[in-house]
């Protein structure tokens, strides 16, 4: 398997989210370093594993609840 690391500013642009919002709020609430995320050498920058975090957010797609649409 192939492991794509992103930066937070191009994990910004792929979900749409702020790169502030990622750092401050994602980090270590909905993104798990060692799964999501690790920090290379120990610096403070974030190296994002795009496979992973694609394979939450699809996840929550398909365990989400459907509701009935009023036509």
């Amino acid at each position: 398997m192939n492991t794509t690391y992103i930066t937070t500013e191009e994990l910004a642009s792929r979900i749409h989210y702020d790169a502030r919002t990622i750092r401050n709020n994602l980090v270590d609430s909905c993104l798990i370093e060692g799964k999501h995320y690790v920090r290379p050498f120990g610096r403070r920058k974030y190296l994002f594993i795009w496979e992973a975090i694609e394979a939450d957010l699809l996840r929550a797609n398909v365990d989400g609840i459907a509701m009935p649409v009023a036509e």
